[in-house]
């Protein structure tokens, strides 16, 4: 489940960044401000890679993915690649726990 739910936080790591270059041209966004939700956001997406299989690792996953979604708000585009996104997070978490018990299982078949 960790790589495929960090390679969703990743891609998500470049789109926020692209997300900030097009917002920075609404002149009622100060680039201040742009930035400094972006560059948290950024942030927030990499420091996730790390904890996904911690507890709450997965909710703070989703927590993003609707800040993402909620971005759309400002720029636009952001709604569709926000939904996109959020089913992938949600096939890297479902696929990812099943990889996971069938490594499981394919280890315990091994022991025995």
């Amino acid at each position: 489940m960790r790589t495929l739910c960090s390679s969703t936080l990743i891609g998500e790591f470049f789109i926020i960044g692209f997300a900030g270059l097009v917002a920075m041209k609404d002149p009622d966004l100060s680039m201040t401000t742009v930035w400094t939700v972006c560059g948290i956001a950024m942030f927030l997406s990499v420091l996730l890679c790390g904890v996904v299989t911690r507890p709450g690792g997965v909710a703070l996953g989703w927590a993003l993915q609707i800040a993402l979604v909620a971005s759309g708000f400002f720029v636009p585009m952001m709604f569709v690649i926000g939904v996109l996104f959020a089913g992938l997070w949600w096939a890297s978490v479902h696929y990812g726990r099943k990889v996971e018990e069938a490594k499981a299982r394919f280890a315990a078949q091994a022991g025995t």
